[in-house]
């Protein structure tokens, strides 16, 4: 898939995200949004392998609670139907508002923050101890990096050389109570993970290209993890959702979701 394809298919699963959150009633709408960018990647250029593939690349959303995102693009690869998207959260639904197992495409259970990086260490480990050719890769929210498992599996992965590991912080800087600087600094971050042995990339976590050209170097450092710092916008695509922490969790009226979505068709690829 080429940038231009990649940037109307991120398009597409924001229009998508939007309005299966509206469907179900729930949904953390600014970090779905936050992270489209970074999934429509990882799965239309990055990931390889087919399912039935022991040494297929792994995906574990460790920000599990953005998992509608994560629902419609599993439904474009063709893990789930399309129509089964308006069933989430619906009595006897497999599709809950965290990742499960149960739900075709899904590598690991996830939501309780800090568990995802932990799990991707212990997978990065097996496959190297397997010598099997498989990559591991997650994305983490900047909230969920005051979780201390997540710098513990930090010093784990740089102290096996798990260079076939690569975390994705998806870096908006606002969670549900406010901004990360008031609510717990991260900063200088760049130069905290660096100190725990792993190679970091800034990137525009937007722009797809840079995305696609950050991912195409990995491993960053043959020996290291790789961490990629993805710098995004909550809410990202309508303004009224747009680093508001409102729409950490909320879910668009009708004539919100008239208006979202009228900016989501107008905004240039």
């Amino acid at each position: 898939m080429n940038i231009l394809e990649l940037k109307e298919r991120s398009k597409q699963y924001r229009i998508d995200t939007l309005k299966t959150i509206y469907e179900a009633k729930a949904g953390h709408t600014g970090g779905c949004l936050s992270i489209v960018d970074i999934l429509n990647v990882l799965y239309n250029h990055v990931l390889r392998g087919t399912w039935e593939d022991v040494s297929r690349d792994r995906y574990v959303q460790s920000k599990g609670h953005a998992v509608e995102t994560l629902y419609v693009v599993l439904s474009d690869k063709g893990f789930i139907p399309k129509e089964e998207l308006a069933t989430i959260g619906k009595y006897k639904s497999r599709l809950i508002g965290h990742p499960t197992k149960k739900v075709p495409g899904m590598e690991q259970n996830t939501g309780g923050l800090g568990h995802g990086l932990p799990i991707c260490c212990g997978t990065a480990l097996g496959a190297k101890k397997s010598r099997l050719d498989t990559k591991v890769y997650t994305v983490l929210g900047d909230g969920e990096m005051a979780e201390g498992s997540n710098w513990e599996a930090m010093m784990f992965a740089s102290h096996n050389k798990l260079d076939n590991l690569c975390a994705v912080l998806d870096y908006n800087k606002l969670q549900i109570t406010g901004l990360n600087a008031d609510v717990m600094n991260l900063e200088p971050l760049r130069q905290k993970i660096e100190s725990f042995g792993w190679e970091v990339r800034e990137v525009n976590g937007h722009d797809v290209g840079a995305l696609v050209n950050a991912f195409d170097q990995l491993p960053f450092v043959e020996g290291k993890p790789s961490f990629i710092i993805a710098h995004t916008i909550k809410g990202k695509g309508v303004s009224f959702m747009e680093h508001n922490k409102k729409w950490h969790h909320g879910v668009p009226t009708d004539e919100e979701l008239k208006i979202a979505l009228k900016e989501l068709e107008e905004n240039e690829s």
